[in-house]
């Protein structure tokens, strides 16, 4: 979603990938929305700055906070060497690889396993969000949420499409309205937000626990670390709940949706193209 800009030549708009969505009675904005890969590089990457996300944008994605979501500029530069500082560290490089090993290995394949010899049907996109969040809590707080497992717990995370409803909605009315819906999608965000902002802050806190108690060994430094840790490690920040609160959420939403949507739609492409797996 973003506005025009005047820099962009008229072919961008003209293709069966991009949507133009002009603005309906009494909302406040226009949209668009392409998936046309060039388009998504030429917006995120070769001219990003042609395209701020401006103080609408914060106000709607609220839920994600002042951090590189939502940020522009020098913030927005500032927070992404900061977040490529944490995940270029060797200690959670050795993190991901266990996680990721681990969570395959002793999880998701013991539960293919187990589904058709019980003659079970399971959603597989559900199945992968499981995988995709345990692995993501672990690398983020080091702490399992124990999501993927034979008997497919209740997740007590609410789910993003929850609050993708909401984001999408929102723009489209009025923000009188949205802004003070009892019901519905704004009460629905509102409730997500409040079971984030538990579990989470309950993350800061038992990591401070712990990084008070708990002095560095080899061991630890052989099992990895994970991101909150590496945060907590900032002086700057360190103090800062609001801030690691946000970094938390941005890390948990994008590590969880884009990695299983991702799988899923690899494996709908594998199992209805069938000359491609022949090769």
């Amino acid at each position: 979603m973003c506005t025009r800009s005047t820099t962009r030549p008229p072919e961008f708009y003209a293709k069966p990938e991009v949507l133009f969505i002009p603005r309906p009675i009494f909302a406040n904005m226009n949209m668009l929305v392409t998936v046309d890969p060039s388009n998504v590089h030429y917006i995120m990457n070769s001219n990003f700055l042609n395209f701020p996300k401006g103080p609408q944008f914060l106000k709607i994605f609220d839920v994600f906070g002042n951090t590189f979501i939502n940020s522009d500029s020098n913030m927005w530069r500032n927070q992404r060497k900061l977040a490529q500082l944490q995940l270029s560290h060797p200690g959670f490089h050795r993190l991901l690889v266990k996680t990721t090993q681990d969570k395959v290995e002793k999880r998701l394949i013991k539960v293919l396993e187990h589904v058709p010899k019980q003659g079970l049907v399971v959603d597989l996109q559900d199945l992968f969000q499981r995988l995709t969040f345990d692995s993501t809590c672990i690398l983020v707080t080091s702490y399992d949420p124990c999501c993927l497992s034979i008997d497919l717990p209740h997740v007590p995370l609410p789910k993003p499409w929850m609050m993708s409803r909401s984001y999408l909605y929102s723009p489209r009315v009025p923000e009188s309205a949205w802004k003070f819906q009892s019901i519905g999608h704004e009460k629905k965000l509102r409730n997500a937000r409040k079971t984030l902002d538990h579990i989470i802050e309950k993350y800061i806190s038992m990591k401070r626990d712990e990084l008070s108690r708990v002095i560095k060994s080899n061991d630890e430094e052989e099992e990895g670390v994970d991101m909150l840790t590496l945060y907590l490690n900032e002086e700057e920040i360190k103090s800062d709940d609001k801030f690691l609160r946000d970094t938390v959420l941005n890390f948990l939403i994008v590590g969880r949706d884009t990695t299983s949507s991702a799988l899923t739609w690899f494996l709908w492409l594998v199992s209805t193209h069938n000359y491609r797996r022949k090769d």
